[in-house]
C-alpha cells in the first residue's frame, strides 16, 4: 500500500510536470482528435450512459464521449492538475461535461456510479497502479467498461522518449492483464499498434 506522504509527493510531481505544459498541450499534439474519436467509438457506450474521463487533461476526449452518450448521458472529466482543467475550459470543453479537480486515487463518486471509465495516457502516471485501478473499479457498475488509451502505440511512444521497450512495461499485455484482474477487471480486448494503444476491460461482478 502507498502511504499518504508518498502519494502526496507523486501527485505534486504530476501537477508540476503537467502544470507547466498545460497551455501548450493541445498545440503539441494537434492531430490526435480522430484517434480519440475512434477509441471512444470502440468503447461500446450507449445513449444515457454515465462515463468518466479519468485524467482528462485538456479534455480532448470529452466531445467524443458526449456524442456517444448523448444529451441524456453524463460526462465527467477528472484531473489532478488545475492548469489542465483551465486549458480545457478555455477551449470550451466544459460544455461537453463537468470538470472535476480530483485525484483518480480518491474519486469523489459513490460506488457503481458509472457505466464506464475512459483513461488516456493515465496508467504510466499512477503512483500505485493496482490500488488506483481498484478505485476506478469501485466507481463502475458490474459489467461496466474501462478503456485504457494512448494515441500512439507502446513502441512509438518509447521511441518518442528515446528509450527501448522492456518486458516490465506496465502496458505490455502480459503485465496489464494480471494487473487488471487483480483490480477487479477482465481484459477483453488489446491493441498495440503504431497509431494507437487501446485496452478494453469489463468490471467483474
Amino acid at each position: 500500500m502507498t502511504d499518504d506522504r508518498s502519494t502526496h509527493t507523486d501527485v505534486a510531481h504530476v501537477q508540476e510536470f503537467f502544470g507547466t505544459r498545460a497551455a501548450g498541450w493541445d498545440a503539441k499534439f494537434p492531430d490526435d482528435g480522430p484517434a480519440f474519436a475512434r477509441a471512444v467509438a470502440e468503447c461500446g457506450l450507449r445513449p444515457g450512459d454515465r462515463v468518466l474521463d479519468a485524467g482528462c487533461g485538456t479534455g480532448r476526449a470529452l466531445a467524443a464521449l458526449r456524442a456517444a452518450v448523448g444529451p441524456s448521458g453524463t460526462v465527467l472529466g477528472a484531473d489532478v492538475t488545475p492548469q489542465m482543467l483551465t486549458t480545457a475550459q478555455r477551449a470550451g470543453r466544459d460544455a461537453e461535461g463537468a470538470l472535476l479537480l480530483a485525484d483518480v486515487a480518491r474519486l469523489p463518486l459513490r460506488d457503481a456510479a458509472l457505466d464506464a471509465v475512459f483513461a488516456s495516457g493515465l496508467v504510466a502516471h499512477l503512483p500505485d497502479p493496482a490500488a488506483n485501478l481498484r478505485e476506478l473499479a469501485r466507481v463502475v457498475r458490474p459489467g461496466g467498461g474501462l478503456a485504457l488509451f494512448h494515441p500512439i502505440g507502446r513502441a512509438a511512444l518509447a521511441a518518442r522518449h528515446g528509450r527501448a521497450l522492456t518486458r516490465d512495461d506496465l502496458r505490455a499485455e502480459h503485465n496489464l492483464g494480471p494487473l487488471l484482474a487483480g483490480a477487479g477487471w477482465e481484459l477483453v480486448s488489446y491493441a498495440d499498434e503504431d497509431a494507437r494503444f487501446l485496452a478494453l476491460a469489463l468490471r467483474r461482478g
